[in-house]
C-alpha cells in the first residue's frame, strides 16, 4: 500500500477518479461472475481505502504558500478554450484529505444496508467521492460545474431511495434547492465566458482566467452585483446560509447514516469553497459591499442554529441543527479580514467534518438497535452501552468545542478574529457557542444519564466494526485539538495571501470612491 502511494499518490487524475473506475469495473465484472452483496461493500470498502492512501502524498508533499500544486491540464475542447485541468491549493488539499478520510467510514457505517439494492448502494458513495473531490480539484469552469452538479444526483437518491419516512419529500426538498442554485450559476458562469471573450478576444473557462473579467459594479443590481447574487445563492444554499438551510434538516433527518456523515461532513464544506475560491475572486467590490450582510447572516445562523437545536425531540435533527450552528461559525471566519478568522473558518470546516460526522455515525448505530431517534425514547443508555456511550460524549465534547478537542481549534480562532473587528459581533458568536455546549449536554444528559426505559435494558454495545469507525474517529479528534499544526501550517501561508489580495482590492475599491467624491 505505501508502495502504491508514493507511485500513483500524486496523480491528482487517479484520486479522483479511482472510484468511479472501480465502480465501473466491479459493474463489468458482474457481468460475468455473480458478486454477492458482501463481496460487493468488501470491494467498495477496499476502493475507498485505497484512495485515501494514494491521496495521502497530497497532503504530504503539499508546498505550504506554493500556490496550485500537483496540476494537470489537457486540451478537452480548445476551440471553446475549455480544458480538462486539476490542481489543489492550501483550501482544497484540506477539503480533499478530508472527504478521502471520510468515505471509508461512511461505507462501514453503513455496513447493515441490506434490505435492498445494496450494490447501487455503496455505488453511489464512490461516486459521490468522485464528484466531490473533482469539485475540489477542478481549474476549469465547466468542469467544475460538471463535478458540482454530479454530487447532487446520487445524494438525492440516496435520501429518495434509502431513507426514512418521509425520504422522498427530503430528497425532491434538496434537490429543488440545490438545482434552483446551480442554474442561476450556470447561467452567471455563461455570462463571465461571453465577457472573457469581449474583453481579451481569447476564450477561457479556466476559473483563474475569468477571476480576471472586469464587471461594473454600481450597486447589486448592476452587472457584477447580479452576477454575484447569482453565484453567492448558489453557494449559500449549498452551506447553508440563513435563509436558505430549510432543505437542511429534512435532509439529514431521512437520509440513511452515509448520506448524512457525508453531508454534513463533506458536501456542505463545497458551498464555503465556492465562496473563496469563486465568489470574492470574480466580483471583489460586490463581496466587499456585500460582507456586513454575509456577516449578519452567519451570527444569525450560529444563534438560531443552537436555539432550534436546544428544542429538538429528535436526536439526529439536533445534530442537524447545531450544522446549521457551527456553519455560521465557519462563514464568519469567512468574512473576517484577518489570518485567525479564515484559517480558523477553514480548520473547523475539517473540524467540524469529523465530529459530526461521527455524531451522526453513533445516532446510526443506536438507531439500528432501538428503531427510534426519538430523545424521550431513551434514558439509562450508559448502563446497557457504556462503551457506546464513551465515546458519544467525546464526539459531544468536541463538537461543543472543548480544549484539547478538534473543535476548540476553529472556534477559538474565529472569535479571536472576530474580537479583533468587532466586540459585538464577537460576543454574538460566543454566545451562540455557549448554547451549543447547553444542547448538546442537555442531549447527553437525557438520552445516557437519565431514568432508565425498559426498553433499553437489553442493548448491546458496540461491536468490532463498530469500534473499527468510532475509534479512529476518536483518535484524528483528539489528534486535531493536541497537535493542529499540520494543517494550520499549510493553511496559513494562503490565507494570508488571500487577505492580502481580497484587502488589496477592498482599499482599491475604497480608493477609487473617495476619488470619484473629490471630483464631484
Amino acid at each position: 500500500m505505501p508502495y502504491l502511494a508514493t507511485v500513483f499518490g500524486e496523480n491528482l487524475t487517479l484520486v479522483t477518479f479511482l472510484p468511479l473506475a472501480g465502480v465501473c469495473a466491479l459493474a463489468f465484472f458482474g457481468l460475468f461472475v455473480r458478486l454477492s452483496d458482501e463481496t460487493f461493500k468488501k470491494a467498495a470498502f477496499g476502493l475507498s481505502v485505497l484512495t485515501f492512501i494514494v491521496s495521502i502524498p497530497l497532503f504530504t508533499g503539499f508546498v505550504p504558500g506554493g500556490g496550485m500544486q500537483f496540476v494537470q491540464s489537457a486540451e478537452w475542447m480548445p476551440d471553446l478554450g475549455i480544458t480538462y485541468g486539476l490542481g489543489v491549493d492550501w483550501l482544497s488539499v484540506t477539503l480533499v484529505m478530508l472527504t478521502t478520510f471520510l468515505t471509508p467510514f461512511a461505507i462501514l457505517s453503513s455496513w447493515n444496508i441490506t434490505e435492498r439494492k445494496t450494490k447501487e448502494f455503496f455505488s453511489l458513495i464512490l461516486i459521490i467521492e468522485t464528484a466531490i473531490v473533482g469539485t475540489l480539484a477542478a481549474t476549469d469552469m465547466i468542469l467544475f460545474f460538471l463535478f458540482w452538479e454530479a454530487a447532487l444526483i446520487p445524494m438525492y437518491f440516496l435520501i429518495g431511495v434509502w431513507g426514512t419516512e418521509r425520504r422522498v419529500y427530503a430528497a425532491v426538498k434538496f434537490f429543488l434547492y440545490t438545482a434552483f442554485g446551480s442554474a442561476l450559476m450556470l447561467g452567471a458562469i455563461f455570462y463571465l465566458y461571453a465577457a472573457r471573450v469581449e474583453q481579451f478576444g481569447v476564450p477561457s473557462m479556466a476559473i483563474e482566467d475569468l477571476s480576471a473579467v472586469a464587471t461594473a459594479f454600481d450597486g447589486f443590481l448592476s452587472p457584477q452585483g447580479l452576477l454575484f447574487a447569482a453565484f453567492f445563492l448558489a453557494f449559500a444554499i449549498k452551506v447553508p446560509v440563513i435563509p436558505f438551510h430549510t432543505w437542511l434538516p429534512d435532509a439529514h433527518v431521512e437520509a440513511p447514516t452515509a448520506g448524512s456523515v457525508i453531508l454534513a461532513g463533506i458536501l456542505l464544506k463545497l458551498g464555503v469553497y465556492g465562496i473563496l475560491r469563486m465568489l470574492f475572486p470574480f466580483f471583489p467590490d460586490a463581496s466587499a459591499a456585500f460582507m456586513p450582510f454575509l456577516a449578519a447572516a452567519a451570527i444569525a445562523g450560529i444563534i438560531y442554529g443552537a436555539i432550534v437545536a436546544f428544542s429538538q425531540k429528535d436526536l439526529k435533527k439536533l445534530v442537524a441543527y447545531s450544522s446549521v450552528s457551527h456553519m455560521g461559525i465557519v462563514i464568519l471566519g469567512v468574512t473576517l479580514p484577518n489570518i485567525q478568522g479564515l484559517e480558523g473558518a477553514v480548520f473547523h470546516m475539517l473540524a467540524h467534518g469529523v465530529s459530526t460526522g461521527a455524531l451522526f455515525m453513533m445516532v446510526g448505530m443506536i438507531y439500528e438497535r432501538r428503531h427510534t431517534k426519538k430523545i424521550a425514547d431513551f434514558g439509562g443508555v450508559a448502563s446497557a452501552m457504556p462503551v457506546f456511550a464513551a465515546f458519544f460524549i467525546l464526539f459531544s465534547l468536541a463538537s461543543v468545542g472543548l480544549p484539547l478537542l478538534s473543535g476548540f481549534v476553529g472556534e477559538f480562532l474565529v472569535l479571536l478574529g472576530a474580537f479583533r473587528e468587532s466586540y459585538l459581533s464577537a460576543g454574538l458568536a460566543a454566545t451562540g457557542v455557549v448554547l451549543g455546549a447547553v444542547y448538546m449536554l442537555k442531549a447527553v444528559q437525557k438520552v445516557f444519564f437519565g431514568p432508565e426505559k425498559e426498553q433499553n435494558r437489553n442493548l448491546t454495545d458496540v461491536n468490532l466494526r463498530e469500534i473499527g469507525v468510532i475509534l479512529p474517529m476518536a483518535a484524528i479528534i483528539v489528534a486535531l485539538g493536541v497537535y493542529p499544526k499540520p494543517f494550520l501550517s499549510r493553511i496559513e501561508p494562503g490565507a494570508k495571501r488571500f487577505i492580502a489580495e481580497f484587502s488589496g482590492q477592498t482599499d482599491k475599491l475604497k480608493a477609487e470612491k473617495q476619488w470619484e467624491f473629490k471630483k464631484r
